[in-house]
């Protein structure tokens, strides 16, 4: 960009950030909103109010085949709110750039396995978050981000605060959670944080690269080949959970989802679904009245 090109995206960009700011949007969202207008600007090293339909159309053709589609549809969102909020103008091409439906069913390990890879983990403070993760059905950014405060012992609860979509909640702590999370905090003796980084990263969470590759590892060494993930302990605490026969709102509390049908997504995963999906073809296939013989 010249000189000019960059002021009037400087302007425009801090337009942006401030519109974001002004509309309630989450810290995640400003950021990956803000990320889509300094991309699509440096892909044509101008300032993005000058773009043409014909730009964008050339600006989506080359992000597909590059990020995922994840990525585009952000991208989308972002661009379509640069040019409604700040630029006010409506964005022709946004019907044009659809992204596939795609639902994959997430890999589920059993009681045995998660027992299995928790035993296996050879650092305690993994060890520790692998179990806090699953007996309570945290998202990565919740475990990391617990506290001190968040504790009571007295009413056994965490508090799990500012989560997905800025919602709270209380979810049950079991004893043995908790005790757990006991013998963790006497190794650091930290002020707020249960699970801290170490060295200089004591006062920030535990890098999430490390946890990541600690679960790949025990996986690894556990002879388990399955795609799992740290967010995998809580699609197994709810599957688990409704296999045990909890309901389906009480479930839904326990995850913080805003809507019942995302929890539904779970009944699906269960064994004792898959069982009775797996008796009813059987029945079916056996009522046919066939006269072969195979040998």
């Amino acid at each position: 960009m010249n000189h000019s090109q960059q002021q009037r995206f400087n302007f425009l960009y801090e337009q942006h950030l401030i519109n974001l700011r002004l509309q309630g949007k989450r810290p995640a969202t400003i950021d990956a909103y803000s990320r889509a207008v300094r991309r699509i600007s440096t892909y044509f090293d101008k300032s993005p109010d000058g773009l043409t339909t014909a730009n964008l159309k050339d600006y989506f053709n080359s992000l597909i085949q590059t990020h995922s589609w994840s990525t585009v549809k952000i991208d989308r969102n972002g661009l379509q709110f640069f040019y409604r909020y700040t630029l006010d103008k409506q964005w022709e091409w946004l019907s044009i750039v659809k992204p596939p439906q795609v639902k994959r069913l997430p890999d589920i390990l059993t009681p045995a396995q998660i027992s299995k890879m928790i035993s296996a983990t050879k650092k305690q403070r993994y060890q520790v978050f692998f179990l806090t993760l699953y007996s309570m059905g945290l998202r990565l950014s919740e475990g990391l981000n617990l506290t001190v405060h968040d504790i009571d012992s007295q009413t056994m609860q965490v508090h799990i605060r500012d989560a997905k979509g800025g919602k709270d909640r209380l979810v049950p702590l079991p004893k043995r959670t908790l005790h757990a999370l006991r013998c963790h905090w006497q190794t650091h003796h930290h002020a707020r944080l249960i699970f801290p980084g170490l060295g200089n990263g004591m006062n920030s969470p535990m890098d999430k690269g490390g946890i990541q590759k600690a679960i790949k590892q025990v996986l690894r060494d556990c002879h388990i080949n399955k795609l799992v993930s740290p967010h995998s302990l809580r699609h197994c605490f709810a599957t688990h959970l409704l296999e045990g026969g909890l309901d389906l709102r009480s479930l839904q509390v326990l995850l913080g989802h805003a809507s019942l049908n995302t929890t539904a997504r779970y009944t699906q995963l269960t064994q004792l679904k898959q069982r009775d999906a797996a008796v009813a073809i059987n029945q079916l296939a056996d009522k046919l009245a066939l006269d072969w013989s195979l040998a």
